[in-house]
């Protein structure tokens, strides 16, 4: 049997409160984001996406750490953070967010929570946001106060995973609406629980607030998953391109903006407040973006994995763009990618030749994201 001590590079990577739960569980490799372990291989990958499409699966996502603000001022510096309109959040609701730097580069793409009137906590992508956010406040002259908290989450996703929260929690929690939370314990062990997960479909994401109980938790949700097929499982590239997901960075990092992302949703520049970024983004606006993601279906044999370098793509032999994600997908029977491409090429039905791992093949505009475009799944 495979042993936890079987995985390591060092005490300097962190173990989340499951590790030992999935390596029990099956875990054959993790790779490292926010300088922790997050488990990246159950066996085949293929499997773990119709796993989660057709029932359940539980994830290991501690690495998703939290950046907890507090204080009188904390609703403000919260504003100050990002390009989204806050005014009308509500205690007890989540909100995807970008947090941008001064040049409007985006620096992460967090689910923001609220826990109280001047309570939040920022959940993670794969960036020092927490560093981030203690510099900022040094010179703002806001009274807050940033930390790390003990907080780790579980995501159970798929379209059982609400039979078996009612296992866990009861009839109630089928209220909990998409994008919101409730402050819970089961059994003793105190969470928060929203309705949001990384995967486009119906999900829901604990939060453990004691990670002396990681185990615990693991193999309640396990056991009351059971009769529902529930299994252990890993974040799904298949899916989450699926869906038009980003991975931070692979689709965007510090030198992408909003707008090239078609995010413009999330960028309120009329808003009063002073946003970190909001004159460059009022500048990239008025000129408008040299590029722009997009979502292609690519030619040649099926991908055997997901690409682990940024693919060329070039238009009349002049490079364009580049891929940043691309995968499989067995639902669709086709490869997908999103890409990176020239505004002045980014047009639904244009061509280009791509260079993959395997060599030179065609790929083609489509809409994105190329299933579910209305979230009408994991809002249901």
């Amino acid at each position: 049997m495979t042993q936890s001590d079987d995985f390591g590079f060092g005490t300097q990577i962190r173990k989340s409160p499951y590790f030992d739960a999935t390596v029990r569980w099956g875990a054959k490799a993790f790779s490292v984001y926010n300088h922790m372990y997050i488990p990246r291989d159950f066996g085949d990958p293929e499997q773990n996406f119709w796993n989660l499409v057709n029932d359940a699966i539980l994830c290991d996502v501690a690495v998703e750490r939290q950046v907890e603000i507090t204080g009188p001022d904390a609703a403000d510096f919260v504003q100050m953070l990002t390009p989204r309109n806050l005014s009308k959040m509500a205690v007890g609701q989540c909100k995807y967010i970008l947090v941008t730097n001064a040049e409007g580069g985006i620096l992460n793409d967090p689910i923001l929570l609220r826990l109280a009137e001047n309570h939040f906590w920022i959940s993670l992508a794969d960036s020092d946001v927490l560093l981030w956010a203690q510099g900022v406040a040094v010179h703002s002259g806001m009274d807050v106060a940033i930390r790390e908290p003990d907080v780790s989450p579980l995501q159970l996703q798929g379209p059982k995973s609400g039979e078996v929260m009612k296992s866990l929690f009861g009839e109630s929690i089928t209220d909990l609406r998409y994008y919101w939370l409730r402050e819970l314990d089961l059994d003793g062990i105190p969470l928060v629980v929203s309705r949001t997960g990384w995967s486009s479909e119906l999900g829901y994401e604990l939060y453990l607030r004691d990670g002396s109980r990681g185990g615990e938790l693991w193999e309640k949700i396990m056991a009351a998953g059971e009769p529902f097929g529930l299994k252990p499982g890993h974040t799904s590239s298949i899916r989450r391109i699926e869906g038009g997901m980003l991975s931070y960075h692979a689709d965007a990092d510090i030198s992408t903006n909003p707008f090239e992302l078609g995010l413009d949703r999330l960028v309120d520049l009329e808003m009063d407040a002073a946003f970190i970024g909001k004159a460059a983004l009022r500048r990239i606006k008025h000129e408008g973006v040299r590029r722009k993601q997009v979502g292609l279906v690519l030619d040649g044999p099926r991908l055997t994995g997901p690409n682990t370098t940024f693919w060329t793509i070039a238009k009349d032999r002049a490079v364009v763009g580049k891929v940043t994600s691309a995968v499989y997908s067995p639902r669709l029977e086709q490869n997908i990618a999103l890409a990176m491409i020239a505004a002045e090429h980014a047009v639904i039905g244009n061509e280009f030749e791509v260079a993959t791992s395997a060599g030179s093949v065609r790929g083609a505009i489509v809409e994105r994201p190329f299933f579910d475009p209305k979230k009408t799944i994991a809002a249901a």
